[in-house]
This record gives C-alpha cells, structure tokens and sequence, in this order.
C-alpha cells in the first residue's frame, strides 16, 4: 500500500529556498525603498529640467523620463 503523502518529497521542497533576489541598486531594498528612491528621482528630475531644459523641451517630456525611470527602479532594481 502507497502512502498517501511523500513525506520525504515535502520535506525536501520545504528546504528548498529561493535564493534571494538581487537588483542592480547596492543596498538591500523591498519594494517600498524602491519606490521612496523613484520618488525622490522624480523630485530630481523635475527640479533639474525646469532649471536647465525647460526652455528647449517641456516639462512633459521630464515627467515620462522619470516614471519610465520609477517603473524601471521599482521592477528591477
């Protein structure tokens, strides 16, 4: 008679552990600091064009730059 559940197959997947996810920032973040930091570089962003761009580009062109540059912190990073 089969046993009804592999004991030795469960311990051996509860012992198998996800290694641990590595983005290319240089300090250990969770989602919410990565989200802090693609704030904080919209902040950047915006104060830096209106100082230097926006007389050649508008300020549209400076908020896809930083929530394109946000999603890719965010998902990558």
């Amino acid at each position: 008679m089969a046993p009804l559940i592999d004991l030795e197959a469960s311990d051996e997947e509860a012992q198998a552990i996800k290694p641990e996810r590595v983005g290319f920032l240089p300090i250990h973040t969770n989602g919410f600091d990565r989200g802090f930091i693609g704030v904080v570089l919209f902040i950047a962003i915006h104060l830096f064009w209106l100082r230097f761009l926006e007389q050649w580009l508008p300020l549209v062109c400076a908020t896809v730059l930083s929530l394109l540059l946000a999603v890719f912190i965010v998902a990558r990073g």
